[in-house]
């Protein structure tokens, strides 16, 4: 019989039991989010409420930060239980154990939350974070009723200590082998301690921490060396830090490599100040043969305020010499910069010869830098540059062997303006000065303003392509300029008004640019110029005292014109040769010729401001043949004469240009091939007067400039004169090459400039990139202010030293000569001629030896020398500069600590010896 009944599989009743359970467990659950608040019984229980009366149920919120803990599964948890308002319900009181704001923390093997005693402690790499303090340490334990964290290393298999508390708050770091430490109220209490504050670091044995800025130590060590051991550092039983201000000890004793020095100080006081803070500047020991005993740069440094500081700084010398400087710095961010220096000196020094015992001399020197951020006013510009100083003032700085060779001063103070983007006003006055002559010149004021060119012709609509006498251009340049010229030992204020002389220029440019056609361009013009005086000057030859006299000199208001029409053609040339083979390194080579020829007319207009000047007779002459030559009345003047006769001719020039295009024998792609300049320009200019009856031809200029291999430049030029000269050294109408002897010209005057500069690869490039940044935001120098500072640093290299850059070479050589007419009417031949070098380079990694020197090639002399030993101690470097040869010898012998808040405390010796 069959039976129809249903079978029961055993896999069917395994599904029911299973989804009875699920329910059964998931029937309290909610889908997302909690319709109530459901506690553990050991926090929630009425038990636990009764002990502890003061809590507070908290309130619930969709999104709590309350989180479960399951072993060691857990890597991050808040344990701040949010207490506050729902919108529902009433005010509730916050339990008074709630800290402020969370703690977050994390740590690498486990968390273990001990609910009944209230203690939680991270175990391996543990990390905690409380508003702006964060600890890390191999284990941390959070005592919740005390609000105490205890932070302990711990020790590996090998035995070594792992995980040493760390920790980080503002901007203090501190490191120890224990910490415990009150959330609240921020105190607590580390054993040996490492902190550091700027460029100190603090070792203690003990520190207590009594706010978050301040620190009490027991048994601390002072230091500038980062390593565990010191090479260096003062040692005190008591102190107290106030974190970025200062630090303040009771006795205080330094000691080296571990061993005390027996010189105990009373109290000690270090500035932990980031950026300036006022305080005295101490004194440098030095000795001198001739100046006697001395201490320099003994002075005080001032902040005024958060733009403007000052410096004083004196030398003393036991025979009587000293020195004062004043410099006052100002600086306004985005706005303005400058500094100021002011210095004078009273130089007394035994005396070589004579009667008197001492040599006694008074100088002085004045600085200003001013510079004006380009974004502050724009269309605006106010700068200066002044270095004004006694003729005399380098040559008696003492412990400057190579100021003494630096003979011309310059200063300039300009003020601009434009109006409406078009037009232009300056404002400025310069001044110049050559030490060795004692010569000033003083030029002030000057006024220059400039108008836009316009085009009366153009159209107001402009359309389409313009009509070539469209692009006829009118310009204004307009100048007005006062000055006098001194001799510092006849300086008085009448002399000044005496010898001040006035000028001006007017300057209208007439330019026409025609439309292209072919490789020529043409561009016509015209120039208008008028000139304007003060004075004339007559002059006449005495015979009985074969000199020049001058006659008198007429002030008042005196006018010149000039005028000049000129059609001017330029053109490029190129040409190429590639004819070396496909398996040459080089593929060709490129020269570009750029001639240029002017066709020029300028009336005579000036011919009435000249007149024949008979000139004295050589002395060795016995036919006392004398010479004439043509002078104007305003020679000497502000603006100069314009030039006599009528010029009816062309100005010519021709430049050229050669460079080679390489591939590279590895390199096959595009990146592989290169062009490398050889000459950058050579040429030569001149004109050539049709109209004249004699001296058609003009002297020539020659000139030469090139780079080569991208670190050795190359510049000069020459003066070619294409006559004859007679027997007193004045050209003759007769070109050089007629006659039996072939000559192209005599050169007048030459110059020729070579110099390179070699270094190697740093060691550290990230450190060369920051040192490199380190002066971006320093408040810019005047030339004088960088050679003065390039002569400190040739004077002592050895302190400026930089192992990170191996080796370095600096070469340059130079060469001028020059054949001009002197004050007597004669011809006298001036030849200069040097070589300079500096260079240094790593015996060992830790030391360094240097070498300067400026040779005098005209006189085969040496004129400066100096040598440099560094020796790299980690925290303390030690320096020794020798100047043997030089104006003045000197000597120095420096071990000082690299860290800029030490830099005063140094062990110096210095001698020098004064040349008269």
């Amino acid at each position: 019989m069959n039976n129809n009944g249903r079978k029961f599989s055993s896999k069917y009743l395994l599904v029911l039991i299973f989804t009875v359970l699920f329910f059964s467990v998931t029937f309290n659950s909610p889908a997302n989010y909690f319709a109530g608040a459901r506690f553990g019984k050991t926090l929630t229980s009425s038990a636990s409420l009764a002990a502890r009366p003061d809590t507070i149920r908290p309130l619930p919120v969709p999104d709590t930060s309350y989180r479960n803990i399951n072993g060691d599964t857990a890597r991050y948890s808040i344990i701040r239980i949010r207490y506050g308002r729902s919108a529902d319900t009433p005010d509730y009181r916050i339990s008074k154990d709630t800290l402020e704001a969370e703690i977050n923390y994390k740590a690498s093997d486990s968390i273990v939350m001990g609910i009944p005693t209230r203690k939680i402690t991270l175990f391996s790499k543990a990390d905690t974070k409380y508003k702006d303090a964060e600890l890390t340490a191999d284990k941390i334990t959070y005592e919740q009723d005390r609000n105490i964290v205890i932070a302990s290393p711990n020790r590996d298999s090998a035995g070594n200590v792992i995980g040493l508390p760390k920790m980080v708050q503002t901007d203090n770091t501190m490191q120890s082998d224990s910490i415990i430490y009150n959330i609240k109220t921020q105190k607590g209490i580390t054993q040996h301690t490492s902190t550091n504050s700027g460029q100190m670091f603090v070792h203690a044995e003990k520190m207590k921490k009594v706010t978050p800025e301040e620190y009490f130590g027991y048994r601390g060590v002072f230091t500038t060396c980062n390593l565990d051991t010191p090479h260096f550092a003062f040692r005190t039983n008591r102190m107290k830090i106030i974190n970025q201000k200062m630090a303040v000890t009771g006795p205080i004793h330094p000691e080296f490599e571990g061993v005390p020095i027996p010189i105990y100080i009373p109290f000690g006081f270090f500035p932990l100040t980031q950026g300036r803070h006022s305080g005295l500047l101490p004194p440098e020991f030095v000795s001198s043969d001739q100046a006697g005993l001395g201490l320099t740069g003994l002075g005080y440094y001032k902040v005024i305020n958060d733009y403007f500081d000052m410096t004083f700084r004196t030398d003393l010398y036991s025979y009587g010499g000293w020195a004062g400087y004043f410099t006052p710095t100002y600086r306004v961010r985005y706005r303005y910069s400058g500094q100021m220096n002011f210095t004078y000196q009273v130089t007394k020094l035994l005396s070589t010869a004579g009667a008197d015992a001492f040599t006694t001399s008074k100088t002085f020197s004045f600085n200003w830098s001013h510079s004006l951020d380009s974004k502050a006013r724009p269309g605006t510009n106010f700068s200066a540059n002044v270095n004004v100083a006694s003729t005399k003032f380098a040559a008696q700085q003492l412990n400057n062997p190579t100021a003494a060779y630096n003979n011309q001063l310059s200063s300039s103070i300009t003020y601009s303006k434009t109006f409406d983007g078009k037009y232009n006003l300056t404002i400025s006055g310069n001044h110049n000065q050559d030490n060795e002559t004692r010569l000033i010149n003083v030029s002030l004021p000057n006024i220059a303003f400039t108008a836009p060119t316009i085009y009366p012709l153009q159209s107001k609509d402009f359309v389409g392509t313009p009509k070539w006498y469209e692009k006829l251009g009118i310009g204004l340049s307009s100048t007005v300029a006062g000055g006098a010229s001194f001799y510092d030992s006849l300086f008085s204020f009448k002399r000044i008004i005496d010898t001040f002389q006035w000028g001006a220029q007017n300057s209208i440019p007439i330019s026409l640019a025609l439309p292209i056609k072919g490789p020529v361009q043409v561009a016509p013009g015209i120039s208008l110029q008028e000139r304007m005086y003060s004075r004339r000057l007559y002059r006449h030859y005495d015979y009985a005292f074969n000199k020049v006299d001058t006659d008198a000199i007429q002030k008042g208001f005196f006018q010149a014109e000039s005028m000049s029409y000129s059609l001017s053609l330029s053109t490029a040339i190129f040409g190429t040769f590639q004819g070396f083979g496909r398996n040459s390194t080089l593929m060709g080579i490129r020269h570009v010729i750029r001639p240029t020829i002017s066709l020029s007319y300028a009336p005579n207009l000036a011919g009435p401001d000249w007149y024949t000047l008979r000139t004295p007779y050589s002395p060795g002459d016995l036919t006392k043949t004398t010479h004439t030559q043509r002078v104007s009345y305003y020679d000497g003047a502000t603006y100069g004469a314009f030039g006599e006769g009528t010029f009816g001719g062309l100005s010519f020039g021709l430049d050229n240009h050669l460079e080679i295009k390489t591939r590279s024998k590895t390199d096959t792609s595009s990146a592989g091939i290169k062009k490398i300049n050889i000459i950058d320009g050579f040429g030569v200019t001149g004109s050539y007067n049709y109209l004249a009856d004699s001296f058609k031809l003009s002297k020539l200029t020659l000139y030469f400039r090139s780079t080569l291999l991208k670190n050795i430049n190359i510049t000069g030029g020459a003066t070619l004169d294409p006559y004859q000269v007679n027997a007193q050294g004045f050209d003759v109408d007769k070109y050089a090459w007629e006659g039996k002897k072939f000559s192209l010209g005599r050169v007048t005057s030459g110059n020729l400039a070579i110099s390179t500069s070699f270094k190697s690869a740093p060691i550290d490039q990230k450190l060369a990139d920051q040192k490199a940044s380190q002066g971006s935001d320093q408040i810019p120098m005047t030339m004088e202010e960088q050679q003065a500072q390039l002569n400190y640093i040739r004077q002592n290299p050895a302190q400026f030293a930089d192992f990170n850059i191996p080796w370095s070479l600096n070469l340059s050589f130079a060469f001028n000569f020059t054949n001009a007419q002197n004050a007597s009417y004669g011809f006298t031949t001036t030849i200069t001629s040097s070589i300079n070098w500096s260079g240094d380079f790593n015996l060992t990694e830790k030391w360094k030896i240097g070498l300067n020197g400026y040779y005098d090639v005209k006189n085969a002399q040496m004129q400066s020398l100096t040598a440099s030993i560094s020796r790299d101690l980690h925290c303390w470097q030690m320096s020794i500069n020798v100047t043997p040869v030089g104006y003045t010898h000197f000597f120095s012998f420096t071990i000082s600590p690299k860290a800029g808040i030490l830099q005063d405390l140094k062990i110096n010796r210095t001698k020098y010896f004064y040349n008269e």
